[in-house]
């Protein structure tokens, strides 16, 4: 809790404190109170005890360690694309994605005013890169912080006026500080998604739009990305999302996430899967969970 700034931590104990009671009421989240991680959880489960961690590796281990009962942690924004390190952290954290819920991005610049007086605006670095050209414009440099809400509890101890925080406009109220711009994104269409991880998925039940999210590592031969993906394109199943990263620097094992539409018990997904995992040194089903929003 130290690693909060110190307007944030009377907040973060008293959180701590009522998760603590109710853990299976918990939902651990990456950031200060008022952070965008807080809203999405808010939003996504009303009646939850939301747990702030001070980074992802935290909300993580809340999870893994009983007390929480799940966390909900962002995986991707439509205008600055994924969350650096959340490909490696979700097969690693031995948990399984049972949700996910998208979250409209309202960014505000808040500090102790007047608004022509700020130099600096320190930020998650998401935050920053999604409103670098309006930073720009208005000649303000940019420092990066852990998260949104945290550099506003910074701003508000450091008693600085010209540095300000970009974080969600509820934010200012809770380290009381004022609203200089809202909305302040370079896009209208901000959008972050996120996934809900917990120890052990449940069924998906009903007929409604189901999403599966895999890992996988190809073999290191010609054509072996084309030849796992195949299955997939002649089994009619909808691959939305696909994305390559590199693991311990060899610059050679190149593994890949993947979402697509459908569960495994689907026949044209599990003839698919079992495709993959033929053109692959390995592949993980990290989750199967309703559709939060259509894709296509």
């Amino acid at each position: 809790m130290q690693n909060f700034a110190a307007p944030a931590r009377p907040i973060v104990a008293a959180m701590i404190d009522a998760a603590a009671r109710s853990p299976d009421r918990c939902v651990a989240f990456q950031g200060a109170p008022g952070a965008n991680s807080h809203v999405a959880v808010v939003e996504a489960f009303p009646d939850a005890l939301p747990l702030p961690c001070f980074s992802f590796d935290d909300a993580i281990d809340a999870v893994k360690e009983g007390r929480a009962d799940c966390a909900m942690i962002p995986i991707e924004n439509s205008l600055h694309g994924r969350v650096a390190d959340i490909h490696f952290l979700l097969p690693e954290s031995g948990l399984v994605i049972t949700g996910e819920h998208f979250l409209s991005i309202r960014h505000a610049l808040m500090g102790l005013g007047p608004r022509d007086g700020v130099r600096e605006a320190m930020s998650h670095p998401q935050a920053l890169g999604q409103c670098r050209h309006w930073l720009k414009a208005h000649g303000i440099r940019q420092a990066s912080y852990p998260d949104t809400a945290g550099a506003a509890a910074y701003v508000a101890e450091l008693g600085d006026p010209s540095v300000a925080a970009l974080a969600p406009p509820g934010a200012a109220a809770i380290y009381g500080l004022e609203l200089l711009a809202t909305d302040i994104a370079d896009a209208d269409h901000n959008m972050t998604r996120f996934v809900v991880l917990a120890r052990g998925g449940m069924p998906v039940l009903g007929d409604g739009a189901v999403m599966t999210t895999l890992v996988f590592e190809v073999k290191n031969v010609p054509a072996a990305l084309y030849k796992a993906l195949g299955g997939f394109a002649t089994n009619g199943v909808n691959m939305t999302k696909l994305e390559s990263y590199q693991r311990g620097g060899s610059f050679a094992a190149t593994e890949f996430y993947a979402d697509v539409v459908g569960r495994p018990s689907d026949p044209g997904l599990d003839r698919a899967i079992e495709e993959l995992g033929f053109h692959s040194k390995w592949m993980r089903v990290l989750g199967t969970y309703p559709q939060a929003r259509p894709r296509g």
